[in-house]
């Protein structure tokens, strides 16, 4: 039911014990784990030797500023590069998409990483915490992008987690430090902020991540412990306007600051957990031991989990003998580049094999 942070690069005695614990579904790794691709290799495998049943590793690899293991892995462009290339030529534009989601995705299970909570399929309208985490401010544009990116993570072997539900693109504020409050109607976001969700869950994606955003004209409380988006909006039946989602509910970092609108750390904990999350993220490695003791008693729905645990792994020898990384990376170069039309996006992208 909780993923937990750990320290540093290798496990302490007392972190071996807290993945050990009952509640403890994973770990969320973070660039003060990353050291090189030997160790966190190493690590990913230490976690899962700590406990007698499957953990989750996880990780943020989305590209751009957002990118936790970088020396030894593909330099992967920010999703919002892929609008310019959108509006001269879509179909290479969500082609290419597809390979950096196969690139991440195939790249991170070569080292024994899980899940990379991707794609981020916020509109791109200003939020500071967002920027260019997006692909675009068109909703229409950012879900034909999420059903490419859902496919690319599937090819790789890897689930799809869309985020941050129901959209967290049209605030301003960062709720890493602040509340934030989007007062728009039901019916306006759906119009907006929830088609990209529709499409990546129409396309099989595994996972929703909730925002910590407040939607007054839909309910109370933020998004991640309301029972009305979780419940009703979320997993409700399609003919009933819900969109009927099946998968595994995170919330987000339960420590930030937007969080607190629940209470204090056990507080939120259960209140995310009460509203329906399946899983919850306490990611810094001083609040573990708080948040796993708040959890004593209580069962969680692990076999939602098992479906998240990585398949097909190629190792880093398997990855490295596909022609289609260098191809990948070649093309996303070209993208990072001034100059776009270099001829290096034309062509077929390689469509590999499924993982």
């Amino acid at each position: 039911m909780l993923l937990i942070g750990i320290a540093g690069h290798t496990l302490t005695a007392r972190e071996r014990d807290l993945l050990a614990h009952e509640a403890c579904a994973g770990v969320t790794l973070f660039s003060r784990n990353f050291a090189s691709r030997a160790q966190v290799t190493e690590l990913a495998q230490a976690i899962r030797e700590a406990a007698p049943r499957p953990l989750l590793v996880c990780v943020d690899q989305e590209g751009g500023r957002v990118q936790r293991f970088r020396e030894g892995y593909s330099a992967l462009p920010a999703l919002h590069g892929f609008e310019a290339l959108y509006r001269r030529d879509p179909e290479a534009a969500l082609a290419l998409a597809r390979e950096h989601a196969w690139l991440m995705a195939s790249e991170l299970r070569a080292s024994g990483i899980d899940l990379s909570f991707a794609p981020v399929v916020d509109l791109a309208r200003g939020n500071r915490a967002i920027g260019d985490r997006a692909f675009a401010a068109d909703p229409q544009v950012v879900a034909a992008f999420a059903r490419e990116y859902v496919a690319g993570m599937h090819e790789a072997g890897m689930a799809a987690t869309l985020k941050h539900f129901p959209g967290h693109g049209s605030v301003q504020e960062d709720t890493h430090f602040d509340a934030a409050v989007d007062p728009r109607s039901l019916e306006e976001l759906r119009a907006h902020d929830l088609v990209p969700f529709a499409a990546g869950i129409a396309a099989g994606a595994d996972a929703v991540m909730m925002a910590h955003v407040v939607y007054p004209q839909v309910a109370p409380q933020p998004a991640g412990c309301a029972p009305r988006w979780i419940g009703d909006v979320l997993r409700g039946e399609v003919s009933a306007g819900g969109l009927g989602f099946r998968g595994v509910v995170f919330s987000d970092d339960l420590g930030m600051a937007a969080a607190d609108a629940a209470g204090d750390l056990p507080a939120r904990i259960h209140a995310h957990l009460d509203a329906g999350c399946d899983v919850a993220l306490v990611c810094q490695p001083q609040q573990a031991e708080v948040a796993l003791a708040a959890l004593e008693g209580r069962r969680g729905n692990t076999l939602a989990l098992a479906a998240l645990i990585g398949r097909g792994a190629l190792g880093w020898d398997g990855l490295l003998a596909q022609a289609r990384r260098g191809e990948a990376q070649a093309r996303l170069h070209a993208l990072q580049a001034p100059a776009l039309e270099t001829g290096v996006l034309s062509g077929a992208v390689h469509s590999g094999d499924v993982a």
